[in-house]
């Protein structure tokens, strides 16, 4: 698994001009290939007289599905240049449309090239992204005299708490980094006198 990646804060649009030619680059999370066709069918009605709406998308952490579309423009022009856009930004689970008006001027290959990538570039910039990390899952168990403290020391330390349950034993699901295990384990040994329990479990993405 990767260790992170970025992806888009949210959805947005924003909008550029090439020589007359309007170039509105969409882009949305998408957490599976059909969330991320389902955004490209919806850009594509809402923008149906357009010239064209090409589009691409990056799913899993490892950027193992990539799908793009020319939608008409010359072979490679459109949908290569804006994935590659994603890629060189490390982003994932992200999907991007651009719906281009043609503006009456050609602008050639290269000239497609650098508006469909510019467009994802610049929209990028403009909506934000953000990085998330993968944790490893842990369960902390501790005895209902320490359970407090423990819990609001992880919550002042930063530590993502993710549940809590409270049974014979008071169960406290955490995330953080593989690499911060073995200090952790030592803290909650020392911070309860050897009494709570730690076992590790799956891993996950958060923000970072």
């Amino acid at each position: 698994m990767q260790d992170e990646y970025r992806t888009v804060a949210r959805a947005g649009t924003h909008e550029t001009e090439v020589n007359r030619s309007r170039f509105l680059c969409a882009l949305a999370p998408a957490a599976t290939e059909r969330e991320a066709q389902d955004f490209v069918a919806a850009v594509r009605k809402e923008h149906a007289d357009a010239t064209h709406n090409c589009w691409a998308y990056v799913i899993g952490a490892d950027a193992a599905t990539q799908r793009a579309s020319d939608d008409g423009e010359p072979g490679g022009t459109a949908g290569v240049p804006m994935l590659q856009m994603l890629l060189r930004r490390d982003m994932r689970y992200v999907v991007a449309v651009v719906t281009r008006y043609y503006g009456g001027v050609k602008l050639g290959a290269g000239g497609l090239i650098r508006a469909y990538g510019g467009a994802v570039g610049e929209a990028l910039d403009a909506v934000g992204t953000r990085t998330r990390r993968r944790f490893r899952l842990a369960t902390v168990t501790v005895d209902h005299q320490r359970a407090g403290k423990v819990h609001n020391d992880l919550r002042a330390t930063g530590r993502e708490v993710r549940d809590v349950r409270y049974g014979e034993a008071v169960t406290i699901e955490i995330a953080l980094p593989d690499a911060e295990l073995a200090a952790f384990r030592a803290w909650l040994a020392d911070a309860t006198a050897g009494t709570a329990t730690l076992e590790p479990g799956g891993e996950a993405y958060g923000d970072a």
